[in-house]
């Protein structure tokens, strides 16, 4: 009996351990937040590297993935939680359609997709089908000129455009000029719609702006 009940304590041990170890690797998150890029904002702020396919001219990119990252309910999330593998030509080319370049592809799996728990391709096929859930606004898909909205209304078109999301999987990030930075989506970890956690982003900016698209 005692043999038994060291066993037993043992096997719990190990258990415990390889829980913590499984936890370890994905990261431990409790949802997903889809981070929508507006390039043009982005193509306008000093300093960043600008990637052709998101910035040359004549591109016409209004909204484009940043990354799928995992979060948690309390602030932000993990971040390289295993060693990355390259990910493969195919699967770049297929996922250009989402990100602004490949260096972008590689980067978000490295630091983000190893803490989802899955495989690089279930990761981006992830990321497919969060993007694809998301419809953006008419209005901000490609607009001719500027567009100036209080952030509460960005998020209320997005919301509009959205009626089955719950207006709070919407948030914003601005730079420090009041321009857009991103639109943010927040999704459960089977990738249905869900409120943000804390944390996810607030635009700060009275009135936020849009370049146009051109």
């Amino acid at each position: 009996m005692l043999l038994l009940s060291g066993f037993s304590a043992l096997l719990f041990l190990w258990l415990t351990v390889a829980a913590a170890v499984a936890e370890a690797q994905t990261g431990g998150f409790d949802y997903y937040l889809l981070s929508l890029s507006y390039a043009p904002n982005f193509c306008a702020q000093p300093g960043n590297y600008k990637e052709p396919r998101e910035c040359g001219t004549g591109r016409r990119v209004g909204f484009l993935v940043h990354g799928l990252w995992p979060e948690s309910n309390a602030g932000r999330g993990p971040s390289k939680c295993a060693p990355a593998q390259p990910v493969g030509e195919p699967l770049v080319r297929t996922m250009l359609r989402y990100f602004p370049g490949e260096a972008m592809i590689q980067h978000e799996w490295a630091a983000h997709g190893t803490c989802s728990g899955l495989s690089q391709a279930d990761y981006f096929a992830a990321v497919r089908k969060a993007r694809d859930a998301v419809a953006i606004p008419p209005a901000l898909t490609a607009p001719a000129s500027a567009v100036k909205l209080a952030p509460d209304e960005l998020v209320t078109a997005f919301t509009s455009a959205n009626p089955s999301f719950p207006r709070g999987a919407f948030a914003l990030s601005c730079y420090r000029d009041g321009e857009l930075q991103e639109a943010r989506v927040c999704f459960d970890r089977n990738l249905s719609p869900r409120p943000c956690g804390n944390g996810t982003g607030l635009c700060r900016a009275r009135v936020a702006t849009l370049l146009p698209v051109n």
